[in-house]
């Protein structure tokens, strides 16, 4: 079995940063306790922001990106991996500062990983991805906030997105009434039906400066976008309501007040995936296994290889990209 293997590495520049395809050894990875020949990785907003240079993600030089990736282990020295156990890992700092999933072969703690449900294939893993896994956080967030199929429609923002269509997809599988908000309705309305949005709304109706309350609408939203819209959704959450907030695609910035919090009892849920306990992830990844209908997981999917990546970074930063992509890192 030969050390070597293919990778794209990101470099720093006199201009800014380069992405260039290279064959590295074991050598050249960082510290870890488990060996993982990767099957897939895909391509996240995040990634998109690594590897388009527009925001600082990468922290380390040269680093390889990739903040997720599925494969099976190949050695380990992780008291709960044995060689051949399908794993996935999300986050963690992997295509941060630690060499990511844009190569054949990554070497990390094996506490970051988790092993893969026998239902779901390291293709499918990686279909979900970082976004879906975080997309299933969201929906387990609004669970614990007491929003249920009966009280009221639910929001998701970014619709189109990695986030976005998966969320639809889970929620209208556990029966909620969902409405898609998106900035391309025109061209992506039949798609986000097609995954379970009863609506289709436009995201030009939340991006703007709006008031700090609205209509009462939402019983829950699943918000990717931040900024302006965020704002707005939680103007117009229902009372007792909750958001979970996952995203920036609009901005870091939150241009609210407290009237939805003290006038209507709203609850604004932070999701984070990065550095979620591992209980979490378990949890999520076998509630994806349940509830994520696999025929609408392939409806939303693309395949691409690893030299796709520098030109669907730029594409997802853009969002050219609809739904996830299943990198093929072999070939």
């Amino acid at each position: 079995m030969s050390d070597n293997f293919r990778a794209l590495r990101l470099a720093k520049t006199e201009t800014g940063q380069e992405a260039c395809f290279e064959t590295l050894t074991l050598d050249d990875l960082m510290d870890g306790d488990v060996v993982v020949r990767v099957d897939f990785s895909t391509v996240n907003f995040k990634d998109g922001l690594a590897l388009s240079g527009k925001a600082p993600v990468v922290r380390v030089w040269p680093l390889i990106p990739g903040i997720d990736f599925a494969g099976v282990v190949e050695s380990s020295a992780h008291t709960d991996f044995q060689p051949g156990d399908r794993v996935v890992l999300n986050g963690w700092g992997v295509g941060e500062t630690h060499h990511g999933g844009y190569a054949q072969k990554a070497r990390v703690k094996g506490d970051w990983l988790v092993k893969l449900p026998d239902a779901v294939s390291t293709s499918q893993a990686m279909a979900i991805g970082t976004a879906g896994y975080t997309a299933m956080l969201c929906v387990i967030g609004l669970e614990r906030q007491g929003v249920t199929p009966d009280k009221g429609e639910v929001l998701v923002t970014g619709a189109a997105g990695g986030v976005g269509s998966v969320a639809i997809a889970l929620l209208s599988r556990l029966g909620y009434r969902v409405v898609a908000s998106s900035r391309r309705k025109a061209s992506e309305s039949g798609y986000l039906q097609d995954l379970g949005a009863a609506e289709v709304i436009e995201a030009a109706d939340l991006a703007a400066p709006g008031r700090p309350l609205g209509r009462e609408r939402w019983a829950g939203a699943v918000d990717a976008v931040g900024s302006h819209t965020l704002a707005n959704v939680l103007g117009q959450t229902r009372y007792g309501g909750a958001v979970t907030a996952c995203g920036l695609a609009q901005g870091m910035d939150l241009p609210a007040s407290v009237a939805p919090f003290i006038l209507r009892g709203v609850t604004l849920a932070g999701i984070d995936s990065v550095m979620r306990p591992k209980a979490d992830r378990i949890e999520a990844w076998a509630r994806l296994a349940r509830d994520l209908d696999i025929g609408k997981l392939d409806a939303m999917t693309g395949a691409a290889a690893m030299g796709d990546l520098p030109r669907l970074g730029a594409e997802i930063v853009e969002g050219k990209v609809r739904g996830r992509i299943v990198v093929d890192v072999n070939r």
